[in-house]
């Protein structure tokens, strides 16, 4: 038997009147995911526990059938993993995100989507100014770097910049422990970054400047129980951004390079379903993560989250149904790890829809319940603990 988790990272939405009062979910033409619906099983879930935020960090977390209450201690330990960084037991990892700003508000958390060429001299260079016996700057991909810090302050306050574009920073800026050392380093960053050469070119093509580092969301490493252990088998995770490869790495998976995948609307969706196919000839289970209708939500990019669904329907999940139908047994665990909201253009707080379909067992009657945001009132199963929804993937009940 084959299992596959599937989650197209944000997602899921709330109506738009531009769409008739319909979502992105509801109006993208997805004929794959319709298909196993129809064959499956249309509920919903609770991914984050309602008192944690839902960010993709814990709520993958969730989904991959780990407590995040139990196990979760920062976004920025996860995603050192996934680049290979190994944390003492003093160090305090933080995600460290290359922003935009005017020197008065955060304007762009990703710095215009800067290249992950363009990002790696200019926090190296940064690095070099700033980096202490007890404080170092890790590049990573695009906007998204790591700061690690020797006895930092692993409870600081921080604000995510995804969630706090175009609000001052003096409101924003870290409280409680560490908090004026962070202050510090982040008006540092600004002094080194705002007219550097780079940016003053920037700003003469129009895009915005990577004039600032933002460190957020600190902890220490985690220890996640090996997913082998939890579930009898091996797998694989299919993802470009680092958290969700970080906790990939953490559960023991194999993290699979996929060339092209860029976490980013132009990530090719082929490959990633190509590469997940093949995946499962190594394993039995694979977990395919997408972040670019999470990019869209961010971005209120209706077009492009709509888009992003679409590809992933026919790119990954028809690859991947396509590949294994006739083949082999398989179940299908597909739902978004939260809400995205256009209007809103942050995570929402909330149950999502989840399908799960067994090629052994299919659905007789056929599911009347579309995999869409309807299934908050339709359907007949709501589950609470987000952690618990892969064992639909495991449970033979």
């Amino acid at each position: 038997m084959k299992r596959i988790l599937l989650v197209p990272d944000g997602a899921a939405d709330e109506p738009l009147e531009v769409l008739n009062h319909r979502t992105p979910l509801q109006v993208a033409n997805t004929p794959y995911l319709d298909e196993l619906a129809r064959a499956g099983l249309v509920g919903t879930v609770q991914v984050t526990p309602p008192d944690m935020y839902p960010g993709s960090d814990a709520a993958n977390m969730a989904l991959l059938g780990y407590d995040p209450k139990h196990y979760y201690t920062g976004r920025g330990p996860i995603e050192a993993a996934a680049m290979g960084i190994l944390l003492g037991p003093e160090d305090v990892a933080f995600r460290c995100s290359l922003i935009s700003t005017d020197g008065e508000q955060l304007v762009d958390y990703s710095a215009g989507h800067i290249t992950t060429e363009e990002a790696r001299p200019l926090i190296e260079w940064v690095n070099e100014r700033l980096a202490t016996s007890f404080r170092r700057l890790y590049p990573g991909v695009s906007y998204r770097h790591i700061l690690v810090w020797k006895n930092g302050p692993a409870h600081a306050q921080t604000a995510l910049p995804h969630e706090n574009m175009g609000k001052p920073l003096q409101e924003i800026y870290p409280k409680g422990e560490g908090a004026e050392q962070l202050q510090r380093f982040i008006e540092e960053s600004y002094a080194l970054l705002d007219n550097h050469p780079f940016n003053q070119q920037r700003r003469a093509q129009g895009k915005p400047p990577a004039n600032m580092l933002w460190p957020w969301s600190p902890g220490r490493a985690p220890e996640l129980t090996p997913f082998s252990h939890l579930h009898g088998t091996t797998g694989a995770v299919i993802a470009a951004v680092d958290v969700i490869r970080g906790l990939g790495r953490l559960a023991g998976l194999e993290v699979v390079n996929v060339p092209g995948a860029t976490g980013y609307f132009d990530t090719d969706y082929a490959a990633k379903g190509r590469y997940a196919l093949a995946a499962l000839q190594r394993h039995d289970f694979v977990w395919v993560h997408l972040e670019a209708p999470d990019e869209a939500g961010h971005q209120a990019n209706v077009e492009e989250k709509i888009r992003a669904i679409e590809n992933f329907d026919r790119l990954i999940v028809g690859t991947l149904v396509e590949g294994l139908r006739g083949n082999e047994p398989f179940r299908l665990l597909c739902a978004p790890d939260h809400k995205t909201p256009i209007s809103t253009r942050g995570h929402a707080k909330g149950p999502v829809p989840f399908l799960f379909f067994d090629s052994q067992r299919p659905s007789q009657p056929p599911n009347l319940t579309m995999f869409d945001e309807s299934a908050l009132t339709q359907a007949s199963i709501h589950i609470k603990e987000g952690w618990k929804l892969i064992h639909l993937l495991f449970d033979d009940a």
